[in-house]
Order: structure tokens, then sequence, then C-alpha cells
């Protein structure tokens, strides 16, 4: 059986056992919401696209729609809506000018549109499928807790993100999606993902996640130099990826 084949009978198989109605899906135009949103119409089940953009660059926005509309085209069950959260995003922002936080105010971004997945979701019996692969969910946290983070299925959160491009290939994904710079749309300057982790491209940060525990007299300068990178970004997320600290009480108590 085929990668694709696998994970849409996974998610078929998800939603038949606890009778799920629909699958909602934000659409970033990056990679990761392009494969897991045309897998997900690949199911049969009706699959809600939703681009959201909040003060975004034009480029990304037109390949999310662009995206959504050729979803569409191929499956009858695809659907799409274009939610501009901008007014609500500066509403927001407005209350916390002083001091201002641009690192809190790009995860609200993401926590906002978390909530309208979750509101469109709830409306239709659906379910919210996560956009997360392997190297942000496990590797160094690169998400947004309650954020991206928060969703109910994660049908790519075992594949490297080298293995994503692979599948969008196989699953007809438009190229200039697939030849995009990944970014997390977060911010305005336009920065994208190797920005925020140390200059890590994707395949430096696979080749750290497999070779963390290889003896060092095995390894390059640069190697050395990437791991300690890699383990700097890992370690501030971890809190993400570690399950909340839970108290528990004494029995004695």
């Amino acid at each position: 059986m085929d990668l694709k084949t696998e994970i849409k009978d996974w998610i078929k198989d998800y939603c038949k056992q606890n009778n799920i109605q629909q699958l909602v899906v934000g659409v970033s135009g990056g990679i990761d919401s392009a494969v897991v949103s045309t897998l997900c119409a690949l199911t049969g089940i009706p699959t809600l696209t939703l681009v959201m953009p909040i003060r975004q660059k034009q480029e990304q926005t037109d390949l999310g729609v662009d995206h959504c509309l050729w979803l569409g085209e191929h499956y009858m069950n695809a659907s799409f809506e274009m939610i501009d959260l901008t007014p609500v995003f500066e509403k927001f922002e407005d209350l916390f000018q002083f001091p201002k936080n641009e690192l809190a105010l790009a995860n609200s971004r993401a926590r906002l549109r978390m909530m309208t997945l979750y509101q469109k979701a709830q409306t239709f019996g659906g379910i919210v499928v996560g956009t997360g692969n392997k190297v942000e969910d496990f590797g160094v946290g690169f998400f947004t807790k309650y954020g991206d983070g928060g969703v109910d299925i994660s049908p790519i959160a075992d594949l490297y993100k080298t293995e994503v491009w692979e599948l969008g290939k196989e699953l007809g994904i438009d190229p200039r999606i697939i030849d995009a710079e990944p970014t997390d749309g977060l911010w305005e300057d336009g920065r994208v993902d190797s920005d925020q982790l140390n200059g890590l491209s994707y395949e430096q940060l696979e080749w750290c996640m497999e070779y963390i525990d290889a003896p060092e007299d095995m390894m390059t300068e640069e190697d050395r130099e990437n791991i300690e990178l890699y383990k700097t970004i890992r370690n501030k997320n971890l809190h993400k990826m570690n399950p909340i600290p839970v108290f528990t009480k004494s029995k004695e108590v």
C-alpha cells in the first residue's frame, strides 16, 4: 500500500469509528496544509478548507486560494471559504500595545485561526485536521501552543518535511507550493522558517534528528555545530512537546 492510500484510509477509519461528519483544514499556501487538505479530500468525506489571512503577504494568500480552488475542481466533496481575520486581529492587537510583544502577537494570530477552525468544525459535526510534520511537532516544537498545535488528528506528523514534499509531488500539488520557501506566515516582514530555526534548513534539522546520538568523532565541525543549534531550539520548545505538568497529591492528603 502506498503512503497516500495508507494515510487516507487512516483518516477514513478514524472518522468512521468516531462518527465524524466533516474534515476542516486551514490552508496557508504552504506544502503541509496543501498535502493534508488533499489527503482529506481523497477520503470522500466532506472537506472544508479555510484560508484565513491576517495582514498576510498577498502571494501566500493567493497560493492558498489557488490550491483550494484546485481541490474544488478535482474533488466534489471539497469546499472552500475565505475568512479575512485581519479586522478581528487588529481589534485584539489594540488591547496590547503597552508593552507590545511581537512574538506573543504572532502566536495570537495562530490561536485566532485555531478558534475559527473549531468554530466551523463544531458547527458541522467535524474535526480540525492538523498540518504539522515530524520535524515541527516532535523535533523542534516549531508550532504555536494552542494555535496550529491545537488539532484533533495529525495525518502527517510522522513524516519528515522532505517526505511531505515528495508526497506533494505524487498528489499533484502546485509546483509553486512545493518550491516555495517554507514560512509560518505569522510575520509581516516575510521571514521564513529557517530565519526562526537558527538558520537551519529542514534537511539539516532532519539530519540532526536522525544522528543526534552519533559519536562526535564521526561528525564534521559543521555537523557538531548544527547539532548544538538543533538542541538549542528543541530545549527551548520542549514545554510544547511534553505533556503539561500535572500536580499529583500525596496519598496522605
